[in-house]
């Protein structure tokens, strides 16, 4: 049996519905909010703020605007809608307190070397100027917009949304009320087993996933990767199988092709019908294997556009496909796309949601299509936003280029670090030095990863907010028909025969093939993936639970979490 690494869901406090009749609103109602605020605000740890002179004359303006407005207007309906906005507020701020702490490595290495530092100065080992990085601790401890202008830059590429880290959001869960757990220390067996399975995926890029049973390369890192301790990817009876090597740990990833179906099938887009193919870079272009390059791109050296493209168009059939696909797409993307695949295919909406059990009314701004495909794309700006928080103000965990860096200058004689010797040992890296002439991690993109920490991953925190929409709407256990596979060239489709699939397998699968995708391009570690897919789901939970009370019948959201628990709200 496959085995899956378990971990402790975060526990969310429902509410009860928000009351219908209250007194009338006027400045005592208006006031006690603001009250209730500040006490909201402490106990999420923030500062509290007074009711200062503005405010109260902020409140008196509103009531005296609302005294000179018809009555009808100042009726029971404004009153259960400011009840209700309060009502979430509390909902909010009642959810348990989490304490986030990082792994430890900026407090207890020298030079910041286990951190991340891309777009900043460095020396000529790639070490990042001490002072410069200092400058970004301060804008990450304050906060402040002055703080965030003062970072030294090394080159022209500037860093990516470090102040969506500190933005607020008017739904679901605050963003510095969230938890992920510290990842892998720099120096921890699993780190370095971590780095190992990046230089296999980087050898094993143009290797199709449909030959990976019969590929050496595919079978010699399996091999590598069963016996590294420190490894938590996926296994079948304790071991790494070509089966399931460099697939998703949750339910229905290891079932039939690689890919999803929602990577493949065409897309129902309106009265247009979309073709997945898309374009790729060309079979063994690998980029920053220099130890040149890679240190100006960690100076800010912007290459992107240089990428050298396969001219004809393809499906997704191996981890350069896939990589292309996750470089350059719209984040919730693919989950808008299987939303629209689902709807084409009729897929049975689930029993709790009101449209399905309605006598008389048919679901369309609510609990129709529309409804659907615009919450999609509303939970993944939440997500960003979280996941952010956790980048620039927690974790500011380095890129796995940045640790390929490290391993170079280590088998070099260059500079010692605490690095463990699984990584400086492993066959991985001895064939990446052969190939390469240097240790450093051939990486998919030009312009390497993106200009912000590594953990957590955006890509895998829409991933999890997304498809955590899609199986609350979607029987999960629904078959999916007519499923397909590329064809050996990656230029059609082909009737695919195997093992079912399922509507709740394919969004796993899709969620963790875009997620581990990134992964597979060497810009995020296992663990960015995997404990971002839970962020994700978290922050969509919290977004149900308020939604839920905002409308006229009475959903029960039902659906299937990431670690395998029916989840019911």
């Amino acid at each position: 049996m496959r085995q899956r690494r378990r971990h402790p869901s975060h526990d969310v406090v429902g509410g009860t519905a928000p009351p219908g009749s209250g007194p009338t609103l006027d400045r005592r109602d208006v006031l006690r909010g603001l009250g209730a605020g500040a006490i909201a605000l402490g106990s999420l740890g923030l500062p509290a703020r007074d009711v200062a002179a503005e405010d109260v004359a902020d409140v008196e303006s509103t009531v005296r605007r609302q005294r000179r407005t018809p009555k009808l207007l100042r009726s029971n309906r404004v009153r259960k809608s400011f009840h209700y906005r309060m009502h979430c507020a509390h909902q909010a701020a009642a959810r348990p307190l989490v304490s986030n702490v990082d792994n430890g490595d900026e407090a207890s290495l020298s030079l910041f070397v286990g951190n991340y530092s891309k777009a900043l100065p460095h020396d000529a080992l790639g070490h990042v100027d001490p002072a410069a990085y200092r400058t970004l601790l301060t804008a990450s401890r304050t906060g402040l917009n002055k703080d965030f202008d003062k970072v030294i830059l090394g080159g022209g590429r500037r860093l990516t949304s470090a102040q969506a880290s500190v933005a607020y959001d008017l739904e679901g869960s605050d963003s510095h009320h969230t938890f992920m757990p510290p990842p892998p220390a720099f120096s921890s067996a699993e780190e370095a087993a971590e780095m190992v399975e990046l230089y296999w995926m980087a050898l094993c890029r143009d290797v199709p996933f449909a030959e990976y049973d019969t590929n050496a390369l595919v079978a010699e890192a399996s091999a590598e990767l069963s016996g590294l301790s420190g490894y938590r990817g996926a296994k079948q009876d304790s071991r790494v199988t070509p089966a399931v090597l460099f697939r998703g740990l949750e339910s229905g990833c290891d079932v039939g092709p690689h890919v999803s179906q929602f990577l493949w099938q065409d897309v129902p887009y309106g009265a247009q019908r979309l073709s997945q193919q898309s374009q790729t870079s060309l079979p063994g272009t690998d980029w920053m294997t220099d130890f040149d390059s890679w240190l100006a791109v960690q100076n800010g050296a912007d290459p992107r556009g240089t990428d050298i493209l396969d001219p004809v168009r393809r499906y997704p059939r191996d981890a350069r496909g896939l990589g292309r696909w996750v470089q350059i797409d719209a984040l919730y993307q693919g989950y808008l796309n299987a939303c629209l695949i689902l709807l084409g295919m009729r897929v049975p909406f689930k029993p709790g949601i009101p449209s399905v059990v309605s006598r008389t009314c048919e679901g369309f701004v609510d609990w129709g299509s529309p409804h659907l495909l615009a919450l999609v794309c509303e939970v993944s700006t939440r997500a960003l936003k979280a996941v952010w928080f956790h980048k620039w103000i927690v974790h500011r965990r380095l890129r796995p280029e940045e640790f390929g860096g490290r391993v170079h200058n280590q088998l070099t004689g260059r500079f010692a670090y605490p690095i463990h010797a699984d990584v400086l040992d492993s066959r991985a890296v001895a064939r990446v030095l052969s190939r390469y002439g240097t240790s450093l991690l051939p990486m998919a993109f030009p312009e390497g990863s993106p200009t912000h920490p590594s953990y957590g991953a955006g890509h895998a925190t829409v991933a999890g907010a997304c498809t955590t929409i899609l199986k609350a709407w979607f029987d999960e256990d629904h078959v999916i028909p007519n499923p397909v596979v590329p064809n050996e060239d990656g230029t059609a489709l082909m009737a695919y025969d195997g093992p079912a699939l399922t509507v709740g397998g394919e969004l796993n699968k899709v969620a963790t093939n875009i997620a581990i995708a990134r992964n597979g391009a060497g810009v995020h570690w296992l663990s960015d993936y995997y404990q971002s897919l839970r962020l994700g789901e978290f922050v969509t939970r919290t977004i149900l639970e308020e939604q839920k009370s905002s409308y006229n019948q009475s959903p029960t959201f039902q659906f299937t979490s990431f670690d395998g628990e029916q989840i019911v709200i």
